[in-house]
């Protein structure tokens, strides 16, 4: 699965840069909305009143990552606005086995972050309760960040508790996606990638969907034989 970063589009222009990656079965699977504070991350981007805009807007379901502080207060109001998938951080959620509920009630899926420095092994319960795990292969708050490799050991650890039915999510990789790394992280067994300059960068942007997902396809399926 491809989730174009809408944080590489053109903001003035968002309707069509989200219509110009295409959509289910012939394009990105999802969009992904970066929502950032200024506090839990030091950029500012955009709120739920431009998330409630997004999704008049396209039929494409939202992948809402919140890189907030208090997402127990707030995380449910993108849920509630339609958004397919939300997903809180683990260094800022107080209580996030009770948020994770609140996203299922409110009719969206539950999503876990965790950033580059954040150990994987003291939350794999809290796992149990969400339906995608996003490990962060920058520090998050800005795009365009170099790829970290090193993320990649997360990734095969949560990889193999899905194989072996400890755990039943997607996982999902956001940070420095390009047509060089989406290989690696294909291969270490993600299952969703997040790519920002790379889809909109490119003259484009559905092609680029298309043919990352091609490279990462082939990728999973060679280090999963």
């Amino acid at each position: 699965m491809i989730a174009p970063s809408i944080l590489s589009a053109d903001f003035a222009r968002l309707a069509e840069e989200m219509a110009a990656v295409g959509g289910p079965g012939r394009g990105a699977d999802w969009l992904h909305v970066d929502v950032m504070d200024a506090h839990f991350v030091p950029n500012l981007t955009l709120g739920l009143p431009v998330v409630e805009s997004l999704l008049r807007n396209t039929g494409t379901p939202l992948d809402c990552h919140l890189m907030i502080e208090d997402p127990d207060r707030w995380a449910p109001g993108y849920a509630e606005a339609g958004a397919h998938n939300v997903t809180v951080h683990v260094e800022a959620a107080a209580e996030p086995v009770a948020l994770a509920k609140n996203l299922h009630a409110a009719g969206a899926n539950a999503g876990l972050s965790i950033k580059p420095n954040t150990p994987l092994d003291p939350y794999t319960d809290l796992l149990r309760h969400y339906d995608t795990l996003l490990v962060m292969s920058v520090e998050p708050g800005f795009g365009g960040q170099k790829f970290m490799p090193e993320v990649l050991d997360k990734v095969r650890a949560a990889r193999r508790m899905v194989d072996t039915g400890h755990l039943n999510l997607l996982v999902e990789i956001d940070g420095g996606i390009n047509a060089d790394t989406i290989e690696q992280a294909a291969e270490a067994g993600v299952d969703c990638f997040v790519a920002g300059s790379a889809v909109y960068g490119a003259d484009e942007p559905e092609r680029a969907v298309e043919q990352l997902r091609s490279r990462a396809a082939d990728a999973f399926a060679h280090g999963h034989r």
